[in-house]
């Protein structure tokens, strides 16, 4: 039996095995921990062979994709000066193996397809959670959180909230009929359950800000590109004079209050400055990618003792910048930043811009939740991870890709097209050209 191509690699049709793939590899980001390697495999199993199947489609533009690959690179390269080669070289060949897997899917899977996708394995995963259904005392704050099958709360809420997300983008933009309502329900409720069981503040917070964002932007298709324009910069300026005067007339301890955090934000704060004190032991370059958290080097095992971390493993600055400037020192850090500033300002722009799209809505929103889960979460650069693989489909989805056809289509446009031609003087309604002799 003979597959054809399009099942597999073209975005409108593909959606069944698009949305599989997606499932596969949020179980795989989940529970790799778990299950052992075989999900890694199944990860790449479910990319990288597609690569096969056209290798033009992934070679067209290519170009497009030179930050990612820049970053990448610099990463692999820093086992030059890293003070844990061996664990470098490792971690670096798997971010960047996870880099060409999310590059494979913003090539092949819709945006409509990776949300179906989505919401399936954020389900099953959840539901997996609920089976196991661990709980984990905080010894910082003294509470007792729902952690599932993950290794803390904060984990298990970031899945919760992107279940929520992708449940109210699926039903806003890409619903068909009362069934899928009623499928998504069920998702919805087991999402927001187990965000406030899990008592995950980050994720508390931040998806209501991404919400209304999503919602404001979903309302501006109603406007002309003009106004579009003129309501995002006077937005834009608010936002950043609400800012400045929240933090200067305490609002922030309030909303930390609210959600239960203090100043010191559960120790992050003290976790930043013990980052920043070892960037400045080599600013520029850093200690190696993944190179820093190594069991037996005396900073990482202080730091796992002070914070009561009995695994030694699995723990990180709290904070993506002060990880990277530890790592990867300035440069690093400065092109991490550039990814994540590029990735946002192109879907804002796609939508502000120019010609309103609910994919880059969506694609917005999820860039959004990343940033704000950036200053207190380190989630995008680590391979195998669902802030990295969306950081990076996101970014791929920025290059605009022409339609493809295969040879028969071609052949029957054009002999259409000659069709239309020769017939042009009979055709119905329109007079026939005179003879000019």
């Amino acid at each position: 039996m003979k597959i054809p191509k399009s099942l597999l690699i073209d975005p409108e049709k593909n959606s069944v095995y698009g949305a599989f793939a997606v499932a596969v590899s949020i179980w795989a980001f989940s529970y790799s921990v778990i299950f052992g390697q075989v999900l890694i495999l199944a990860y790449y199993a479910v990319w990288l062979p597609l690569v096969l199947v056209d290798y033009r489609r992934f070679l067209r533009h290519l170009s497009s994709a030179w930050l990612p690959l820049l970053f990448a690179a610099y990463v692999c390269f820093s086992v030059v000066w890293s003070q844990a080669p061996g664990v470098t070289a490792r971690t670096a060949v798997q971010y960047f193996s996870h880099i060409a897997c999310a590059y494979v899917a913003a090539r092949t899977v819709s945006v409509r397809t990776l949300t179906i996708g989505a919401l399936i394995g954020i389900f099953l995963v959840l539901i997996y959670s609920l089976k196991v259904g661990s709980y984990s005392e905080d010894v910082l704050d003294g509470t007792v959180n729902f952690v599932g099958a993950f290794a803390s709360k904060n984990q298990i809420g970031f899945v919760g909230s992107l279940g929520i997300y992708f449940c109210v983008v699926f039903l806003a933009f890409y619903r068909r009929g009362r069934l899928s309502l009623i499928l998504t329900v069920p998702i919805v409720l087991l999402s927001a359950y187990v965000l406030v069981v899990s008592h995950s503040a980050t994720s508390m917070a931040s998806i209501p800000a991404v919400l209304a964002l999503v919602a404001l932007l979903a309302m501006s298709k109603l406007l002309s590109r003009r106004y579009r324009r003129v309501i995002f910069l006077i937005g834009a300026g608010l936002l950043v004079v609400t800012a400045f005067v929240a933090l200067n007339l305490g609002l922030m301890d309030f909303v930390l209050g609210f959600f239960g955090k203090d100043s010191t934000l559960t120790g992050r704060t003290y976790l930043w400055e013990q980052g920043w004190n070892t960037v400045q032991k080599s600013p520029i370059l850093g200690v190696g990618y993944a190179a820093y958290w190594v069991q037996g080097f005396a900073e990482a095992e202080r730091l796992w003792n002070e914070f009561y971390i009995t695994t030694r493993t699995g723990f990180h600055f709290h904070n993506t910048y002060i990880e990277a400037l530890v790592e990867l020192g300035f440069v690093g850090a400065t092109l991490v930043s550039l990814i994540m500033l590029r990735t946002l300002y192109g879907h804002v722009a796609a939508v502000i811009f120019r010609t309103w799209q609910a994919d880059s809505v969506i694609l917005v929103g999820v860039m959004v939740l990343l940033l704000i889960r950036s200053f207190v979460e380190v989630e995008i650069l680590n391979p195998y991870i669902m802030g990295s693989f969306l950081l990076y489909f996101s970014f791929f989805k920025l290059a605009r890709l022409p339609v493809t056809r295969t040879r028969r289509s071609q052949a029957l446009a054009q002999a259409e097209a000659a069709k239309r031609e020769a017939d042009w003087p009979r055709h119905p309604g329109r007079p026939a050209v005179a003879d000019p002799s």
